[in-house]
């Protein structure tokens, strides 16, 4: 997740701030890990052939049962485990057939070779499952440090901005999608990016690598916001002739919140417009838009100007990826999310950011359950840094 590139970054990220798995449906075991019924399946074959056994002694070779206890311990447990059942199972087959009188019978040979056979098969289903479980593990932390890379943790203030955000990719297992968002605080004020790469996999993995390589150096060196969206412009523009994707572009809303002030200067590239929350109202901040990112080159005019908005004590922003507006339930219903806020915050002077994204991010998973699409959230609310130097304007 995004953060601050400057040196005067919040030294602490608190952990409500992490961007974090969601819960219930979504939530998923770790590498490797057996479901906890499949650990008690070997008990409950030994159960049934000692049950079985005492029964009826002399109707049937229960025995013949254990056969597939290693199979069913490599299932859940480790080879050691797995060589140790199938020697068990051997050992309780002796016994029982021993008991019945029929140790040297033909076909109780035959079922011991079987049961041998079976551990050995066991075994190796054991280290096959052991590492795969590894190569999942390493997959999983290389997934996550790549994630950490390009999108940072988000802190709990920037500047003058009290923060906070979640991200969730459509595939768990790969962490990061085709959203993006980022906060830099520049000489010029805070300056937040947010947006949406067109398409998906490793080649939107790439674009917003790229995108936030971009805004991370230069918001920190381009004066005027219009300005830094236009050579966002022609960076995205750049990667997508570079990659042969003709149709490459990136849906983005771009802030900047000058130290001292109570307003908020807007570019929309063609994204969501941002729903502003304060007073015991909700809102959503119409802004003049423009052709996303890397579409530049087609317009026809001049760039419309950014827009300013008040901004101050009180209020919060959401910055929101279609992720949320578009994820549907059962019923194919859109998630009505200036609606499910109004009706969860009405009435409320200020909401915190932290407690926003959550309540979204929740409440989207109650209506859509497991994402299938990514999203970002990112919430501000002012708050005045006391005691600190103002940047130049």
């Amino acid at each position: 997740m995004p953060t601050q590139t400057s040196t005067q970054r919040s030294p602490a990220v608190p952990a409500s701030a992490e961007p974090r798995r969601p819960a219930g449906p979504r939530a998923v075991a770790e590498p490797g890990s057996s479901p906890r019924w499949v650990r008690w399946l070997p008990v409950l074959l030994l159960f049934t052939d000692l049950v079985i056994q005492t029964v009826f002694p002399q109707a049937t070779a229960a025995g013949f049962l254990l056969t597939a206890l290693p199979v069913l311990v490599a299932f859940g447990f480790g080879p050691w485990l797995t060589a140790a059942s199938g020697a068990g199972a051997l050992v309780l087959q002796v016994l029982v057939a021993s008991h019945a009188g029929h140790l040297y019978e033909h076909h109780h040979v035959w079922v011991y070779l079987s049961t041998g056979l079976a551990a050995m098969a066991g075994v190796m289903l054991a280290l096959q499952r052991v590492r795969q479980a590894r190569h999942l593990v390493l997959a999983s932390t290389v997934s996550e440090a790549l994630r950490r890379t390009v999108l940072h943790p988000v802190p709990e203030q920037v500047g003058e901005l009290r923060t906070a955000g979640r991200y969730q990719a459509a595939q768990a297992e790969v962490a990061i999608g085709g959203d993006l968002y980022e906060l830099c605080d520049t000489p010029f004020g805070t300056r937040v990016l947010l947006g949406d790469v067109r398409g998906s996999g490793l080649e939107a993995v790439r674009a917003v690598a790229d995108l936030l390589g971009a805004f991370r150096a230069t918001a920190h060196e381009v004066r005027e916001l219009g300005e830094l969206a236009e050579l966002l412009d022609r960076q995205v523009r750049r990667g997508a002739l570079e990659s042969g994707d003709e149709e490459l572009f990136v849906t983005a809303v771009l802030l900047e919140h000058r130290p001292g002030t109570d307003r908020l200067d807007v570019v929309n590239r063609g994204h969501l417009d941002p729903v502003l929350l304060g007073g015991g109202a909700v809102r959503t901040v119409h802004c003049p838009q423009d052709l996303p990112l890397g579409l530049g080159h087609l317009r026809g005019q001049p760039a419309p100007a950014p827009t300013s908005i008040p901004f101050t004590a009180g209020q919060t922003l959401l910055l929101h990826t279609d992720g949320v507006t578009e994820a549907r339930d059962r019923a194919g219903r859109f998630y009505p999310l200036t609606a499910r806020l109004a009706t969860r915050f009405h009435g409320r002077p200020s909401v915190v950011p932290e407690q926003l994204v959550s309540f979204v991010t929740e409440d989207l998973a109650r209506h859509a359950g497991p994402a299938r699409d990514d999203l970002a959230l990112l919430a501000l609310t002012p708050a005045p840094v006391r005691g600190k130097a103002a940047h130049p304007a």
